[in-house]
């Protein structure tokens, strides 16, 4: 399922849709968190978002690991395995912050619209939605730069 589609990798047709959603669920979750005035505009996009940017990473994930054993049994080694090496870590630290960002996001527009949430709760879990979207973005900018250093650069 996450191998090949029409003898392409599915990881390179899938790849970008992670590249695109985990950056605008950052930037809809840290506005969400910070900004209340715009909650009950974004909110819709906010959850849709915390579906779709971890959705897209676990195929990313799931499909990059498929292409990494296809190559591995094609005999790469050396440098351009310990590239890929760094990229599938990377890969997966993105999934994990990635779904970390999309249940805290989804926890706080289910309270704030519930309405009557502590302060402090809120002001917790916006503090935690605003530290997972820097690592979100910040890992799926690794991913990406070891990624394409895997495809384009010398090894």
């Amino acid at each position: 399922m996450f191998d090949q589609v029409n003898g392409l990798p599915v990881h390179a047709l899938v790849l970008h849709a992670a590249v695109v959603f985990v950056p605008l669920l950052a930037l809809g979750a840290i506005a969400y968190a910070l900004i209340g005035q715009w909650r009950a505009k974004i909110g819709w996009a906010v959850v849709l978002l915390a579906i779709a940017a971890p959705a897209s990473t676990f195929v990313a994930k799931e499909s990059g690991e498929k292409l990494y054993d296809r190559l591995i049994g094609q005999g790469l080694k050396g440098n351009g395995k310990v590239i890929l090496d760094d990229h599938m870590h990377y890969g997966s630290m993105t999934f994990l912050f990635s779904l970390g960002l999309g249940i805290v996001s989804l926890v706080l527009v289910i309270l704030t619209r519930r309405g009557g949430l502590p302060k402090i709760v809120e002001w917790i879990l916006a503090a935690v939605a605003v530290v997972l979207a820097v690592l979100s973005v910040y890992y799926v900018y690794k991913t990406g730069d070891s990624g394409a250093t895997a495809v384009w650069g010398q090894y």
